[in-house]
């Protein structure tokens, strides 16, 4: 159930009715967009927050004609007003879930590599399989607090176990990180054939600190190689296209090289050895993750990410 439906469905229970208006007002990021997305004069909704205001004794947001900042007051006002505007559509949804599809808006936050290696593929395709449902891509490296900027899902690759932060945390892959270079570097400097053999050659790093790379056999055994730094980069796509380039050897998730791999721009170096795990999880806040739309979202991209 978005904002506007909320409105509708609840009309006469003003209580609820300024609730949705607020939240929607804060969401939207000012009283005319809340306006147009729920198809209410702005004048209204003005008065009605006006009038919460007034009753709770008050002020929520300082508002001029160029600004819209909610007060401190006012942004807990609003996380528990999200929380019960959540939980109301909750419970009409418990009733539904078994028969209705999937609908409404679902939001996701993810970084960058994510968005291009593992969510640009399926993404058409939870569109085609739930056309009622309305997906929208945050796609940033910064940090996103999902219950604060109401979130529904972020989907995150870490390489360290996440931190217990009181979300919901579904595990959707594990993938290992490996050793790549072009047969035109290999052609050139030979292929490794050791661990030990890579501190004679060039290594695309992903930090300045970041000069030694430790590798992992399949029997659990383990060496530390510091190859010769030949440049630095953050980002995994940069590495690639330094990798196809032939500029030396770079360590990068097996998934993101996929397609490098299978037409022979990449190869693997070292293929018994691995430079880590990067593991891709979907975490949610607990009250989201309960909404037929967010489930089927959740569900759909998991089995997507879990396939190779």
């Amino acid at each position: 159930m978005d904002s506007k439906s909320a409105y509708v469905y609840f009309a006469g229970m003003l209580n609820l009715n300024d609730l949705v208006l607020f939240a929607t007002a804060v969401d939207s990021g000012g009283f005319a967009a809340a306006s147009r997305r729920l198809g209410v004069p702005k004048s209204t909704i003005s008065k009605r927050v006006a009038a919460l205001e007034d009753e709770l004794g008050v002020r929520l947001i300082h508002r001029t004609s160029r600004s819209f900042v909610l007060t401190d007051t006012g942004r807990d006002f609003h996380e528990h007003a999200r929380a019960a505007l959540i939980e109301t559509e909750a419970a009409e949804n418990a009733v539904r879930r078994r028969v209705a599809e999937p609908s409404g808006r679902v939001r996701i936050t993810c970084g960058v590599p994510t968005a291009q290696d593992y969510l640009a593929p399926h993404l058409p395709a939870l569109a085609r399989a739930y056309p009622r449902l309305q997906v929208e891509v945050d796609v940033s490296d910064r940090f996103v607090d999902l219950v604060q900027e109401g979130y529904d899902i972020g989907v995150r690759s870490h390489f360290a176990p996440l931190p217990d932060s009181g979300l919901i945390q579904r595990q959707a892959a594990v993938e290992p990180i490996v050793l790549l270079a072009a047969p035109a570097y290999i052609a050139e400097r030979g292929e490794p054939r050791m661990p030990q053999e890579l501190a004679e050659h060039d290594g695309l790093l992903t930090g300045p600190a970041n000069t030694e790379w430790t590798l992992r056999d399949e029997t659990g055994a383990s060496v530390a190689v510091s190859p010769r730094p030949r440049m630095v980069a953050n980002e995994g796509r940069v590495l690639a296209a330094a990798a196809i380039a032939g500029l030396g050897i770079a360590v990068l998730p097996e998934r993101q090289c996929a397609a490098e791999l299978g037409d022979g721009r990449l190869l693997r170096v070292l293929p018994h050895w691995r430079a880590g795990l990067v593991t891709t999880s979907l975490v949610m806040p607990h009250r989201r993750g309960q909404l037929p739309g967010v489930l089927a979202t959740v569900e759909f991209l998991l089995d997507c990410l879990a396939r190779k």
